[in-house]
């Protein structure tokens, strides 16, 4: 049975991705009139720009995020320096072995 099923086999389904184009000059000029609007009363508001006015509230509320991002640290630069502590304390802890425990 499994010899027979072994040359019948369906072929895989295909991924169809259809790239959207993206623009941000256009996306910017749309909310920027949309906020005129708003300022005008032209336009009642909705949850999409309440959530646009709560992103980096947390962050700027509080001290300590708010100076580590004044200085530049962000995702990437807090994985390179634990990399680079990780690395450190491995190279410590061959020379330890190496001298120490052999």
């Amino acid at each position: 049975m499994g010899i027979l099923s072994f040359y019948n086999m369906p072929k895989p389904r295909q991924f169809d991705h259809q790239p959207i184009y993206y623009n941000p000059k256009k996306e910017a000029l749309e909310k920027r009139i949309q906020k005129v609007k708003r300022e005008l009363g032209k336009e009642e508001l909705d949850i999409e720009d309440y959530k646009e006015s709560i992103r980096g509230s947390f962050s700027e509320g509080t001290t300590h995020l708010r100076r580590s991002m004044e200085r530049g640290n962000d995702l990437s630069s807090r994985d390179k320096k634990n990399m680079r502590l990780l690395f450190i304390l491995a190279i410590l802890l061959f020379a330890l072995f190496f001298f120490f425990l052999r």
